[in-house]
């Protein structure tokens, strides 16, 4: 039963149904394995009992025969998903001690088709990072290394992806507001695809941008992916922004036909100093993709230069409106007043201890572009520019594109510490190449493409039509196929 752990979702999925393996061993091997990555600071709540007490429930309906897909799936579930009764603190000292009276719809989605909860994952404070070293259970290690450099798995999403990648659970649920599930993918070899703004439902989700977050999976390959985005997704009435759409089975449409089909390479994300490898990974894809029968097209996507910008507008006006709800009155951190202290005092106080400094950034940023002399200026602006960005996504679209090839990122995992002293903006940039896809709605997945002249994965984006994320896997589908990426990080931890 060694390396249980190891097993992709589908593989164990076969051999759950064949009973060559019950989903208590696989809990127990992912527990075992997690108990022995402490360094890597991946998981923050660890629930064994709940885990095994599902594992259980999960082999009764296997061997009743009434098992979905995701039955008896060990997973890791990112803190920013409120689970009841666990602990669930969107990595923030502000929200120490919370543990809701209930369950997300996308975590009690997976519980209903049999998944079994591992625990909770580290993530940057609130998702608000790109390398998550911003989390108050501290930072988060990749487990690729180079030397002894610890490296960071990306962010907000970089606990789900360190274990992942680290084979600590099956697969791990992310959230993506601007590429937080896409590029921790690719800074650890896995694969994470962020759906359609609405497809998954957004309740019960500690909210960041409310008009960009979106829940996504993490998974070990594309066939991983498809089978638990499945599960994940479904018209919410507690959401308003869920759509009320038919959930297909996405793994039947993992066909690995797209002739036919067209690609477009969009121009502007030819990035002045972006490495020679990732230009040559990006390439390498496009000719793989033309080789499988697919049209290969140059594109333009010309409002692309303003995302970032437009981005670090939109996304901490909305944290500011979001966060002003963490005060210290009905739960989480409440600052120690002094003899005279009134509500006011609380309310900085609390605000002050329980934030961290990339939050409270951000929060400050939020509240300068929606104040009254610069609302116009900065924030309306911003959404004209969004409004920009979509519209150039539904030209192309319209234009016969079914899917556009990108760099994931503009480069591989840099070391934790790198670019936290730094100016900000720096750490921004990592987003180059995922915000668009946030700004516009749109599906996108990063795929591991290959790895570069450190020994690090380097992953590729693909950004398909809104609500087809069934032909976007199947494009990822053949890419990961012809790219036949197999490396995993040398065990140290």
């Amino acid at each position: 039963m060694a390396d249980l752990n190891k097993l992709s979702i589908a593989a164990a999925r076969d051999r759950l149904r064949k009973g060559d393996v019950t989903s208590v061993e696989l809990t127990q091997a992912c527990l075992s394995e997690i108990d022995g990555a402490g360094v890597l600071n991946a998981f923050v709540h660890k629930t064994p009992e709940i885990a095994l007490d599902m594992a259980k429930a999960a082999d009764a309906r296997i061997q009743a025969g009434d098992a979905p897909d995701m039955c008896g799936i060990p997973l890791g579930i990112k803190d920013l998903f409120c689970t009841k009764g666990v602990a669930s603190q969107a990595g923030s000292a502000i929200l120490d001690g919370f543990k809701p009276e209930y369950e997300s719809t996308v975590s009690q989605n997976l519980w209903d088709a049999g998944a079994v909860m591992l625990g909770k994952l580290n993530m940057d404070e609130f998702a608000m990072g790109s390398s998550n070293e911003t989390s108050t259970y501290g930072d988060v290690v990749n487990p690729w290394k180079i030397d002894d450099r610890n490296l960071t798995p990306g962010g907000s999403s970089g606990g789900s992806a360190s274990a992942v990648a680290a084979d600590l659970c099956l697969a791990a649920t992310g959230t993506d507001t601007g590429g937080s599930i896409r590029q921790p993918a690719a800074f650890t070899g896995i694969t994470g695809i962020k759906p359609t703004y609405g497809r998954c439902s957004r309740w019960g989700v500690v909210a960041f941008a409310s008009s960009l977050d979106q829940a996504g999976p993490m998974t070990k390959s594309v066939r991983d992916a498809a089978i638990m985005l499945e599960a994940m997704c479904g018209h919410d009435a507690k959401d308003s922004t869920s759509i009320d759409l038919a959930v297909p089975n996405f793994e039947a449409m993992l066909t690995g036909d797209i002739k036919g089909k067209t690609i477009g390479i969009p121009k502007e994300y030819h990035m002045d100093g972006m490495p020679d490898e990732i230009e040559k990974l990006w390439a390498d894809g496009t000719a793989m993709l033309k080789d499988a029968g697919a049209e290969i097209r140059d594109i333009s996507l010309p409002h692309t230069k303003y995302a970032l910008p437009a981005y670090y507008v939109i996304a901490p006006a909305e944290a500011s409106s979001n966060l002003a709800r963490y005060d210290g009155v009905r739960y989480g951190h409440r600052a120690t007043l002094a003899a005279g202290d009134g509500i006011n005092d609380m309310y900085e106080k609390t605000r002050a201890e329980g934030f961290g400094d990339e939050v409270q950034r951000r929060v400050m940023i939020g509240t300068y572009v929606l104040s009254a002399g610069f609302y116009d200026a900065y924030y309306n602006r911003a959404r004209r520019v969004r409004n920009l960005i979509k519209r150039d996504f539904e030209t192309v679209f319209a234009d016969g594109i079914d899917a556009i090839l990108t760099p994931a990122t503009p480069s591989s995992a840099f070391g934790l510490g790198e670019m936290t002293d730094a100016d900000p903006v720096q750490m921004y940039l990592n987003d180059v190449f995922t915000v668009t896809v946030n700004l516009a709605g749109l599906p996108g997945i990063s795929v591991p493409a290959g790895l570069d002249a450190q020994g690090l994965p380097l992953g590729l984006q693909l950004i398909g039509r809104p609500w087809e994320e069934g032909d976007l896997l199947n494009f990822a589908h053949v890419l990961e196929d012809r790219l036949g990426f197999v490396a995993k990080p040398t065990k140290w931890w």
